[in-house]
């Protein structure tokens, strides 16, 4: 049973225990192979998209319905989570066997599952967040084609759709950090909503982060081992506030402000009177407002130019609460020496034409290769973005 490590025991799901055969986990045996992708999408309109010149951009996958979050294994293989405001049950996993940029087989690793936004991969093991637990399939890698029954690893996760769905990742200490979102557009709910926790190898969990209304994206700096996050501004308070935001995490138990405050200093108009903004941990960078900033990473790899090395990457899923659309691009924010976000500005943008939109980009993640994927649910696609000096030359 998942707990709150400052709570007394109430009990404990093991972390050996496998679902019941009668559960609607359907795991698919059948393997599809890259021509079964469906054909081209004509939605998909390659040509629109803008990047820096020798920036290309292309299709690595289709026809993975609500791709949401990615997740990789040292093999190169992708799993896909599904989910957000539609209702989705698969994880995929695809690969690209022949190395062309292309993935050409597809898995359906898991079904029958409650959103399983969120994926991560650690020690030979898949992990996924439904909605309410987090499960594991053990040594998935060489298993594809014949995916193992999935271990719980806690089941104890509230149950709540709003903002329920979830991104995970391992951190550089070797545990699971799993978000759980407001399950409101404003209000104070109290632990474990709006937290970000960090789980053990017993499912039991503590409290890293408050005041965070909704991540849906975080890394590690390289260099610091620093957690960095995008958080979701509430929304009804106007076209122009309050921001989206990026936030460091720098201590355990950090406030991040939210319900009681927003970006730098705006105070919420229901909240704002029971904590000043003075009090609490204000945002590495406001971001755009209502943009839908979800998946980022930090670049590691040397394949895209100096500029771009060490820098954030982020999604932007685009705005709802607006009376003109914005986001629907993927941005870079700029991190200098120190640790200080110090620029924003777009990478790829074109998903969004005036005020029609024909995808909408969720996660970033970066290839062996140093490519970068970018999923949209939208299309139901993953894009493959590259780096050729020679085109950025004019040769």
């Amino acid at each position: 049973m998942l707990r709150s490590a400052s709570s007394e025991p109430r009990g404990r799901v093991s972390s050996r225990r496998t679902l019941p055969r009668f559960a609607l986990f359907a795991l698919a045996l059948a393997l599809v192979s890259g021509a079964a992708f469906g054909a081209d999408d004509p939605e998909v309109q390659l040509e629109k998209i803008e990047l820096p010149a020798g920036f290309s951009i292309d299709v690595f996958a289709s026809g993975i319905d609500l791709a949401r979050s990615l997740a990789q294994s040292p093999s190169g293989a992708v799993f896909v989570g599904t989910g957000g405001l539609r209702q989705s049950d698969v994880v995929y996993a695809v690969v690209d066997e022949d190395g062309d940029g292309k993935a050409d087989r597809r898995y359906e690793v898991a079904s029958g599952l409650n959103r399983p936004n969120g994926v991560a991969f650690h020690d030979g093991d898949l992990y996924v967040a439904e909605i309410s637990r987090i499960l594991r399939l053990d040594d998935i890698d060489g298993r594809l084609n014949a995916p193992p029954e999935p271990v719980v690893v806690t089941a104890n996760l509230p149950d709540r759709r709003h903002h329920g769905w979830k991104f995970i990742r391992f951190g550089p200490d070797g545990r699971l950090y799993v978000p759980v979102g407001a399950p409101c557009n404003i209000c104070d709910e109290g632990d474990p909503f709006a937290t970000i926790l960090r789980l053990d190898e017993e499912g039991d969990y503590e409290v890293v982060a408050r005041g965070v209304r909704n991540t849906v994206g975080f890394d590690w700096h390289p260099d610091t081992g620093e957690l960095w996050f995008t958080d979701n501004g509430r929304d009804m308070m106007g076209d122009e506030v309050p921001p989206d935001e990026l936030n460091v995490l720098t201590e355990d138990g950090q406030h991040f402000g939210y319900p009681y405050c927003h970006g730098q200093d705006i105070a919420d108009p229901e909240f704002g009177d029971e904590r000043p903004c003075a009090e609490l941990v204000p945002p590495a960078l406001d971001l755009g407002p209502h943009v839908g900033a979800i998946g980022m990473r930090f670049y590691r790899g040397d394949a895209f130019p100096a500029r771009y090395r060490g820098q954030i990457f982020i999604a932007e899923h685009g705005s709802w609460n607006r009376s003109a659309k914005i986001g629907y691009r993927v941005m870079v924010v700029h991190v200098d020496d120190d640790g200080h976000a110090t620029e924003y500005e777009e990478f790829a943008t074109g998903w969004l034409q005036g005020e029609d939109s024909w995808g909408r980009p969720v996660d970033v993640m970066e290839r062996a290769d140093g490519s970068l994927l970018v999923s949209d649910d939208m299309r139901g696609v993953i894009y493959r973005i590259t780096y050729d000096a020679a085109s950025a030359a004019g040769e």
